[in-house]
């Protein structure tokens, strides 16, 4: 069993997404700059592995940026037994569960 040291944990924060279709990202150059609908003071989500676990909110101070959580995102149930993990089995039966949006 990995101890707390050696365990790698990829995070990402996503401010926002953006839906185009393929022609036009395969038009852009070096450099080329997606506009979001979000700005800088709206929520962001963070993932671990994948998984969003919290959001939060972007502080920049000078040259830092910063991300500050407010909240954190429940597991779900299943996620909650005892020795049942998040794989690629456990979102699709998340997804099946959740109502159509």
């Amino acid at each position: 069993m990995p101890s707390l040291e050696t365990m790698k944990v990829d995070l990402k924060v996503v401010l926002g997404t953006r839906m185009m279709p393929v022609h036009m990202l395969l038009r852009m150059g070096r450099g080329a700059v997606i506009e979001l609908e979000q700005s800088d003071n709206d929520m962001v989500v963070i993932y671990a592995n994948d998984h969003p676990i919290a959001r939060g909110q972007i502080i920049v101070t000078g040259t830092r940026i910063q991300v500050e959580i407010t909240e954190i995102i429940p597991k779900p149930e299943m996620a909650k037994e005892r020795g049942t993990t998040l794989g690629d089995g456990a979102i699709a039966a998340l997804a099946a569960t959740d109502p159509p949006a």
